[in-house]
């Protein structure tokens, strides 16, 4: 009984895992496989509308002094970022360290462009609300990669036990 209950739980975070690869697969494919956002200023006018809507004022000058002047490079990072990490996640290889990067950039957008405005939010100055209610749409991807760094999320739907030997258990 156990055992079917660890293989659903496999099973179940597996397939979020690769649920969240195809998604950053989507992210990815515009990016890397057009031009607009890399080398149209479309990273660029994304940066400047957290400017305006919503940035962390910490990330303010990082923002404006550091990301925008190396935009260009920065963007390409981005996609191609994007790409590795759907790639990981979708096939299951290197999916701590795709998860630990993952991590890290959802972090970066949610200080960049979730900072709450008091007028776009019911609750009034509700911390609560106005800081997490707000940024849902990076802090549940954090929490995934959260989850695939501490999990076994590479323990079922993955190329890498078809590519690579079998880890030997201690002991």
């Amino acid at each position: 009984m156990v055992a079917l209950v660890r293989q659903r739980s496999e099973l179940a975070l597996a397939g979020l895992r690769v649920a969240v690869g195809l998604l950053f697969l989507i992210f990815a494919q515009y990016k890397v496989f057009g031009t607009q956002f890399t080398l149209g200023g479309g990273f660029q006018f994304w940066i400047n509308r957290f400017l305006e809507d919503g940035a962390y004022p910490f990330m303010v000058p990082v923002l404006r002094s550091f990301v925008l002047p190396h935009g260009t490079a920065i963007a390409f990072l981005v996609a191609y970022g994007e790409l590795g990490i759907g790639i990981a996640l979708t096939t299951g290889i290197a999916v701590r360290t795709a998860s630990v990067c993952g991590f890290i950039y959802m972090l970066a957008l949610l200080l960049s462009a979730n900072y709450p405005m008091p007028s776009d939010y019911p609750g009034g100055r509700a911390a609560f609300w106005q800081y997490f209610g707000a940024s849902t749409d990076h802090l549940v991807l954090a929490l995934c990669f959260l989850t695939f760094i501490f999990g076994n999320a590479d323990q079922a739907l993955s190329a890498r036990y078809y590519l690579l030997p079998p880890r030997r258990k201690p002991g």
